[in-house]
């Protein structure tokens, strides 16, 4: 399987705006029984990482994330949170550069190559078994000096997530095992990548769709640190070198609360950043690439990019509602709401108790893609402290 697992736990998903905010994102959610979106990610990650070795689970999140990841990882078993390490940005610069930390890192401490699977933490996955026979096949084409990448089989002309192209089918070297479980062989098709296409509009998205060889981007990679080491040095040497730099940390450059090793001290860290640009790894890396392999998911996926999303997985919230004459509603909030006379609404009210920013959001439903520009406008009208 895999040496280390990074989860990227930063962002502020502010698609399910107000109650992802950038104080309580996304990813601290909590979703239909199945816990937060993050701990389903560290349950994937301790899940495919090499239990029986020094097999790490690498965190990388903002400062003001921090606080929730100690609490999520607060009732890990002992052997599991000892494989824990969090490392907190000194500022946001996109996946590119938190990648290379964190893939640096993982290479110092070990001091060999290693093999890293990049896990998201805002989307839900299942179920695990199968999860964790793809990841296997993904581990097995990494170690051959690949970048692997997850594609997601399209069910919509979706226009918010990037696609990717596949070429030729790939046969995966390693033995075949069969799920009976699920009665689905655990070797998943594996492809070529042609190419890596940004978020399209409506009509590009359409025709992704009829021809039938497009994939979502699901955001997780597979590589070895090597091998991705020698790919930024050769596609991204502005983003690389000033994290090449640091110094390797020692045991005065942690803390530890609550049992989390927290990577606090980290000499220079807050430098490298600074020099650094924000860039996507997509862009840095995985478009410029030219020996990427996509394996196609066997596994469900979903994103929950909206409140539709989120209603449509979600259990009833415990809240506080009053209805006259009013049907089809989904009301998710931490006060007393009375409905009269309306149908087909979401609405979600957060009062403030928790420390965000009091908001309240009613929409239709299926309409509430619109949140994107509610977004843009409330940073418009320079109120981020909503977000």
């Amino acid at each position: 399987m895999f040496n280390d697992c990074i989860i990227m736990a930063g962002g502020s998903g502010t698609r399910l705006w107000p109650a992802s905010t950038s104080k309580m994102p996304k990813q601290f959610l909590s979703i239909a029984g199945r816990g937060s979106f993050f701990s389903t990610a560290l349950e994937r990650a301790l899940g495919v990482i090499d239990t029986q070795g020094d097999g790490r689970v690498i965190i990388i999140a903002g400062q003001s994330h921090v606080p929730h990841i100690i609490e999520s990882c607060r009732n890990l078993r002992g052997e599991d949170i000892n494989r824990l390490v969090l490392i907190p940005e000194p500022e946001a610069k996109n996946t590119a550069p938190a990648i290379a930390c964190g893939t640096l890192y993982t290479d110092w401490v070990s001091g060999r190559d290693r093999n890293i699977l990049v896990l998201t933490s805002d989307h839900i996955i299942e179920p695990l078994d199968i999860f964790k026979a793809h990841a296997a096949a993904a581990a097995a084409l990494a170690q051959q000096d690949r970048l692997v990448v997850f594609g997601i089989t399209p069910k919509a002309p979706e226009t918010g997530y990037g696609y990717i192209e596949a070429a030729e089918a790939l046969t995966i070297p390693h033995q075949r095992v069969s799920l009976k479980r699920y009665d689905k062989p655990a070797e998943p098709a594996v492809f070529k990548v042609a190419s890596f296409r940004e978020k399209p509009d409506k009509a590009r998205a359409e025709q992704f769709l009829k021809k039938g060889h497009f994939y979502w981007n699901s955001g997780m990679f597979a590589f070895s640190s090597h091998f991705l080491l020698r790919e930024f040095k050769l596609n991204a040497p502005a983003l690389i070198t000033p994290f090449e730099k640091l110094v390797a940390p020692n045991e005065q450059s942690y803390t530890v609360e609550q049992g989390l090793r927290i990577l606090k001290n980290w000499a220079g860290l807050k430098e490298a950043y600074g020099t650094v640009k924000g860039v996507s790894f997509d862009y840095a890396i995985a478009e410029k690439c030219v020996q990427t392999i996509m394996v196609a998911a066997g596994f469900e996926w979903f994103d929950v990019g909206s409140w539709d999303e989120y209603v449509k997985l979600a259990d009833d919230p415990k809240a506080e509602v009053y209805c006259s004459g009013s049907e089809n509603c989904f009301v998710d909030a931490d006060m007393p709401v009375a409905l009269c006379g309306v149908d087909g609404l979401i609405v979600v009210v957060r009062s403030g108790k928790n420390g965000s920013p009091p908001a309240v959001l009613i929409s239709k439903k299926g309409e509430t893609q619109r949140v994107r520009t509610i977004v843009e406008k409330i940073k418009a009208a320079g109120r981020r402290e909503l977000l």
